[in-house]
């Protein structure tokens, strides 16, 4: 299989590339930052720079491809949301599933199928109730966001292109993103819980969120959208205990939510507010995860 990804020397992107050129596929990654090759543990790995907006330079790429795996997005998680900010977050995924859109609509074949990712963040806020893929999108920054994000490459599907959504939820490696800021506190004796830790969270192993994209690419029953959580999503307070079990250090200095708010603005939504996401599809389609328990999972990484 040929598979091409955006965004592909982000976390998920290089996990997903390495894992697929193991097994002998070939993979193109097409990227805005194309000398981090040190993310890939092969030489093999074909690298494209384009600008995150246009097809020029690489859509003739597109006829060559099984499959192609759109991450592209700007991080959320970085500094406060300016009107600035927020726009770069949302015009940067739009964009970059338009471009995708229109190189599929040029090409003189098309993939087989789109992965198109989206984020649990669909849903918006929630409290205890349980969200299943057939839950509707919140109203919400975020949510709005990935409405949108999730729309830029839904006509694809009129093409005869099966399309797959993945709504992800916090990926945890010890190579980079939530997890090494979540550990550090804790690193330093000062680990807790972040505002009431009531919140759900809603997290997935790398190993797993790998694994299900690879499942859903070449399971060609599946189409539409899946949640990729572990199942039994733990709230914040339960997740930092585990944290702090698993290293060997107490969880008992909180952060207030006034504090968050004040730090990190709008922003702090992502810190105080969670969602009970299920992968209800997922399982029901028949994948078996590797790391259910968040326990053992944590243990795996530290």
């Amino acid at each position: 299989m040929h598979v091409l990804i955006t965004g592909g020397t982000g976390l998920i992107g290089s996990a997903l590339a390495n894992s697929l050129i193991d097994s002998n596929n070939d993979v193109t990654i097409l990227t805005r930052f194309p000398d981090r090759r040190q993310s890939f543990t092969s030489e093999d790995v074909r690298i494209e720079k384009w600008d995150g907006e246009t097809e020029t330079g690489w859509g003739h790429l597109v006829a060559d491809v099984d499959a192609i795996v759109n991450l592209a997005g700007a991080g959320i998680a970085e500094g406060r949301w300016t009107p600035a900010r927020k726009e770069q977050i949302r015009e940067s995924r739009v964009k970059a599933g338009q471009a995708l859109l229109s190189a599929i609509r040029n090409a003189e074949a098309v993939p087989k199928v789109v992965v198109q990712a989206s984020a649990v963040g669909y849903y918006g806020p929630g409290d205890d109730q349980i969200m299943t893929e057939e839950a509707s999108p919140g109203t919400d920054f975020l949510a709005r966001v990935c409405v949108d994000w999730e729309s830029s490459t839904e006509t694809v599907e009129s093409m005869g292109v099966r399309r797959v959504v993945i709504r992800t939820g916090v990926v945890l490696s010890p190579l980079g993103g939530a997890l090494p800021r979540m550990t550090l506190p804790f690193r330093l004796f000062a680990g807790g819980t972040l505002g009431s830790g009531r919140q759900y969270f809603p997290w997935i192993h790398i190993d797993d969120e790998v694994a299900a994209i690879r499942f859903l690419l070449e399971n060609e029953e599946a189409s539409g959208p899946f949640n990729l959580a572990a199942p039994n999503p733990p709230t914040n307070r339960e997740f930092v205990r585990y944290i702090g079990k698993a290293m060997g250090r107490p969880s008992l200095l909180p952060t207030p939510s006034f504090a968050l708010r004040t730090l990190f603005g709008e922003m702090s939504t992502v810190l105080l507010d969670g969602q009970r996401a299920v992968p209800f599809r997922l399982k029901e389609a028949g994948f078996k995860f590797n790391y259910p328990d968040p326990v053992a999972a944590l243990r795996d990484m530290l």
